[in-house]
């Protein structure tokens, strides 16, 4: 049975160990949106709503909406295995468990935000990644059109092919503002989801542990 954690809660002061401290600055990889494209819908959206485009207040925001693209949906074309795949030997399999990494995204139905935590969890199969490589795989897939179902299953399905842990549990707890400006508007409203893999499929104990460790 597994009595030993390592804990790193997303902070500025420990965000990383010195151990494992980046050597050169890392850079972004931006999804090259087809801007004249978003800045024509932009335009059609607008005059379908009736807006005048050709007023003050509305003449660069179809420049800027599609300058954010690439900013917001900048996760498209990127693959979580470029920071995964960065790993160092280990000999102990003590649980390390990530948590509170916040994050935004786009629901992909309504196109508006949604934006919480997400709370990771592995037991190393002799090799662990740099403490950042964990949060850089949730901005990979937070930065897209998006649900958050899915967003949980595709960041266990990263850990698992790029780490080969004996086990995963990623919990992401998010706000819906597809739920809480329109609609039934619920504001303060959370959606959890979770999946496990590995030792942590079927194993209430260790669930447990991943479970109080993140409340605590």
């Amino acid at each position: 049975m597994l009595t030993d954690f390592i804990t790193i809660e997303q902070s500025p002061k420990n965000y990383l160990s010195s151990e494992f401290q980046e050597t050169k600055e890392e850079k972004e990889v931006v999804f090259l949106v087809d801007k004249q494209k978003v800045e024509q819908a932009v335009r059609l959206y607008l005059e379908g709503i009736g807006e005048d485009v050709n007023r003050e207040g509305l003449l660069d925001t179809p420049s800027r909406i599609a300058r954010m693209c690439e900013e917001i949906y900048g996760g498209l074309d990127q693959d979580p295995g470029v920071y995964l795949e960065k790993q160092f030997t280990v000999d102990s399999n003590e649980m390390v468990i990530e948590k509170d990494i916040t994050f935004y995204s786009t629901c992909e139905h309504h196109l508006l935000p949604f934006f919480g935590k997400a709370h990771i969890a592995y037991i190393p199969n002799e090799k662990v990644t740099g403490l950042s490589k964990l949060a850089r795989a949730v901005e990979v897939y937070a930065r897209r059109p998006q649900i958050q179902e899915k967003m949980t299953v595709q960041i266990a399905d990263a850990l698992e092919k790029y780490l080969n842990p004996k086990g995963v549990m990623v919990m992401l707890e998010a706000e819906h503002t597809c739920m809480t400006m329109r609609g039934i508007k619920k504001p303060g409203t959370k959606t959890v989801t979770s999946v496990t893999r590995g030792e942590f499929k079927g194993n209430y104990e260790l669930q447990k542990m991943f479970l109080q460790m993140v409340k605590d």
